[in-house]
């Protein structure tokens, strides 16, 4: 049972199961589940509740309808009156706390993060994918960096995660020439989990979230933050922080019964403490 109220909003809905995983679905099918404003930081509170909660094991996200999320919505903002636009240097002043807050979250929290995409992954929407820690692409998934074609710079960490997922040369195909991807083609070079025909895309990241929820929480968040750490850490350093991870993870209830089930010879029960 989780102490925490998760805030679904219109195009945004959060919903906790009994098997930990917190689910949570990009509603707007008509913008393609472009991002505005109320679902981003309806999501940053989801994202940062769930890292809090002991309830929650891992976080889906998910798309309505036929896309995943085709990017910010910045045709809605910019349609906006002219008197009711913000003035200049909002966007310096907002992103802080807007997608470069969510991002590093997505990244950093210490829950198992899957995505499940189908159609459109554009943008913001491409650096959900990328910050997961697992994704599930249909192979005819459309995967884009469409800031060149915009006539403006890419935000929410895209040219720091790409090229350390795919690497430089192919980075800089997506983000100067605006290259498309496809499902397959993203698994090909390492920067999905896996693709799969569409129908099978939910079913999939259902397996997955569900398998990671029944791993060994802790060890796992602590894996997740030594593979985040490890890019800006010495090898000294990075053994530290890998010594720190084993001594948490030999003192959860999960490292006992996982010895256990090693010596029973049976699969081990883990309940995430």
């Amino acid at each position: 049972m989780s102490d925490f109220a998760y805030r679904s909003v219109d195009t945004l809905h959060v919903t906790l199961g009994d098997d930990g995983v917190l689910r949570v679905v990009l509603d707007r099918p008509k913008k393609r589940n472009a991002l505005d404003d109320e679902m981003l930081y309806a999501l940053i509170d989801a994202v940062d509740a769930a890292g809090r909660d002991e309830s929650v094991r891992a976080i889906l996200i998910s798309g309505a309808g036929d896309h995943f999320c085709g990017g910010f919505d910045i045709v809605g903002r910019n349609a906006e009156p002219r008197e009711a636009r913000p003035r200049v240097g909002s966007i310096q002043r907002r992103l802080p706390a807007h997608a470069h807050r969510l991002i590093p979250l997505l990244a950093t929290v210490q829950t198992p993060v899957v995505c499940a995409v189908q159609g459109w992954a554009a943008g913001i929407g491409l650096h959900l994918v990328l910050a997961a820690d697992l994704a599930v692409v249909a192979t005819d998934a459309r995967l884009w960096e469409p800031f060149s074609d915009r006539g403006f710079t890419p935000d929410s960490g895209g040219t720091w995660m790409l090229p350390r997922r795919i690497g430089e040369v192919r980075a800089r195909e997506m983000l100067l020439l605006g290259r498309v991807l496809d499902g397959t083609e993203a698994a090909e070079w390492g920067m999905v989990h896996c693709a799969v025909p569409g129908e099978r895309v939910a079913e999939e990241a259902e397996e997955l979230a569900r398998r990671l929820a029944s791993g060994p929480t802790v060890a796992l968040g602590l894996t997740k933050w030594m593979l985040h750490q490890g890019s800006s850490r010495t090898l000294e350093e990075h053994l530290r922080d890998e010594a720190f991870a084993m001594e948490l993870s030999s003192r959860s209830e999960d490292f006992r019964e996982g010895i256990a089930a090693f010596t029973e010879k049976r699969p081990p029960e883990f309940r995430g403490r």
